[in-house]
């Protein structure tokens, strides 16, 4: 009986100590050379990572029911909320804003300086 005991309590602690988790991120992180910033435009770069990440809740179609009103479908609306800074403090995660995607991890530290570049180069229909 004492071996089966010790058995089973070096099974739990190796089993609760040895496993945890991280997000991806994290435990591979982007290097900042493999992250493609001189092409970023709206319809290659952004719409794509906005289409994989929030249309779910912020689609033409679901907004009002699941997106809090806000819409991020159509470039008009993507951009105002570029321009507004909504777009940016949600997808970093900055204080006063309602961290997005909702219930999800954080955009790639990559997508989030894609959508930072199309910013700063003017929000381009492109």
């Amino acid at each position: 009986m004492n071996r089966i005991l010790k058995t089973t309590m070096f099974l739990i602690i190796v089993f609760t100590t040895g496993c945890y988790y991280e997000s991806e991120e994290k435990l591979y992180p982007v290097n900042p050379a493999d992250c493609d910033l001189t092409e970023v435009t709206f319809s290659g770069t952004i719409k794509p990572i906005l289409q994989a990440t929030c249309f779910t809740c912020h689609s033409n179609s679901n907004y009002l029911n699941s997106g809090g009103g806000i819409k991020l479908q159509n470039y008009a609306d993507i951009k105002i909320m570029a321009g507004n800074g909504k777009l940016m403090g949600a997808v970093k995660h900055e204080n006063g804003f309602i961290p997005m995607p909702q219930g999800g991890g954080k955009l790639t530290a990559c997508e989030i300086s894609q959508l930072q570049k199309w910013i700063d180069n003017g929000t381009l229909n492109n």
